[in-house]
Order: C-alpha cells, then structure tokens, then sequence
C-alpha cells in the first residue's frame, strides 16, 4: 500500500465531506470543492478521519490511493486556511496593481497587461513590486501563478521580470571580449 494513502485525512470542526460514487465534495468556510471519485480507491469515512486504500491488487490502485488521499487533504486545507502564491516584480518601472478581480502590469511592454481573476481566486498588491494570489483550491491557485509568472520570465542576465517570492534565479555572466 502507498505510504501516503496509509496516513488518514483529519477532518477540522465545520468542514462537511460528501463521499458519491463519482465525486468527493468538501464544503467548509473557505468555499466547496469537489474531485471525481476513482474507482480504484476505497474511500471510508471513520470517525472524522477518511481512508484511503487501493480496491485490488494493482500498482495503478495502489499509486491512485495516495494520490487521491493528498488531493482530498489539499481541498480539506483549502477549504480551512486556504493557499497563496507569492510573486515579486523586479525591473526599473516594474509595478503591479490589483482593482477588484482585475490585476494590472506594467512590465516593460508598450501596453499595460490586464489579468481577468476567475471566480475563487483573490489578488492583492501589498507593494507595488509584489503579487499575493490567494483561494482554495491549490491548482488553481498555482495555475494563475505560472500564467502571470509566463507574462515576463526572469531573465538570466539582469534578473529582471515576473519571479516567485522563493525562486532563485541564477544569474549569467555577460559575453567577455
């Protein structure tokens, strides 16, 4: 048996889990998340604690099981704390402002760059040069991350552009004569 899905998922005072045949729901005060149920998974709810172990004998139940058991675990967080990304804009004249559900960039472009949130996800601007993304769902959190981090990369000469709070980037030599 996976050694992930062998540890149980606690479940927190006023967090509400629905097992269906084909879907698991989590419902608490951050929102309501769900995921397809797989069929290779036995799922049991024991106690404010759920289960995880592969229907038969297979290395694809057995690797399942500890997948589906981390995907429910980050909707139970989710749905309790909640996740965030954290991004910083270096580059002279670099400034983000978020109004609303809208994120705006000025990234060195001729044009200023206008971000649509979808629903569920929150955007902050602490300081001009940083980014706080914030929702339940982890994907999608880490997914908005990456398309806005993809507007401007880091470069490797100066460093300038969209990077992650806690990513390093290493920087090139400049071409010696």
């Amino acid at each position: 048996m996976s050694r992930v899905a062998k540890m149980p998922v606690a479940i927190p005072q006023g967090v509400d889990v629905t097992i269906k045949a084909e879907n698991i729901s989590v419902k608490g005060a951050g929102g309501t998340l769900s995921i397809a149920n797989s069929s290779v998974v036995k799922i049991t709810n024991e106690n404010g604690h759920l289960n995880f172990a592969p229907a038969n004998e297979s290395r694809e139940a057995n690797a399942m099981s500890g997948t589906m058991r981390q995907l429910v675990n980050n909707m139970v967080v989710g749905v309790t704390k909640g996740f965030e990304k954290k991004l910083n804009l270096v580059g002279v004249g670099y400034k983000a402002q978020a109004t609303g559900t809208k994120l705006n960039l000025a990234v060195g472009f001729s044009h200023p760059v206008n971000i649509e949130m979808p629903a569920g996800i929150k955007v902050e601007t602490p300081a001009p040069t940083e980014i706080l993304i914030k929702g339940a769902d982890r994907q999608r959190v880490g997914q908005i991350a990456a398309e806005i981090r993809a507007i401007r990369p880091p470069e490797p000469y100066k460093g300038k552009g969209i990077r992650y709070s806690d990513e390093k980037i290493t920087i090139k030599e400049t071409k010696k004569k």
